[in-house]
């Protein structure tokens, strides 16, 4: 459901970016992590899902998101690091909020608690509704990246907020 899909920044999407930081100080714009390389990515694999969740970041309602850690492995990407930002684009990658990274860190699926399901702020907010859709896409998404989901497959879960535009 939250597997993210980098792009190279856009026109749009660089200026958008520049709004944000020139409000910023020297020294907030010093503090962000890999200032230099802040990826403009959507949620999800499909038209429908990557909009509502740009919508649902946009209002404040999805803090949260998570991802198969074997897909993190498979590409041989580094983890994001707290603080760093991330573009949140729509599917046609029209920039829509800037967030920051307040937490990660890795758990289990079966660990998973429900507070983290419903910050993640889709579908019906129940628990249910957020194990039985992950179950669905880290199961297909496992085989794209040469591996096999369970209930022990290991997710990088991140927490982050809304800090352009508020």
């Amino acid at each position: 459901m939250d597997e993210y899909r980098p792009t190279k920044l856009t026109q749009p999407q660089q200026h958008f970016l520049n709004q944000y930081l020139s409000a910023l100080t020297s020294e907030e714009r010093q503090n962000i992590p890999n200032l230099d390389d802040i990826p403009a990515e959507y949620f999800c694999a499909d038209e429908v899902n990557a909009n509502e969740c740009a919508r649902l970041v946009e209002l404040g309602i999805k803090t949260a998101s998570c991802s198969l850690k074997g897909g993190w492995d498979y590409d041989g990407e580094p983890l994001p690091e707290i603080g760093s930002l991330t573009i949140v684009t729509d599917w046609e990658g029209r920039p829509i909020c800037i967030t920051q990274l307040t937490d990660i860190s890795i758990e289990k699926f079966k660990d998973v608690t429900e507070d983290f399901a419903q910050a993640e702020g889709e579908g019906d907010g129940t628990y249910d509704w957020w194990r039985d859709a992950h179950i669905s896409f880290f199961t297909d998404y496992a085989q794209s990246v040469d591996s096999h989901f369970t209930q022990d497959s290991e997710l990088v879960l991140e927490r982050f907020k809304k800090v352009y535009p508020l």
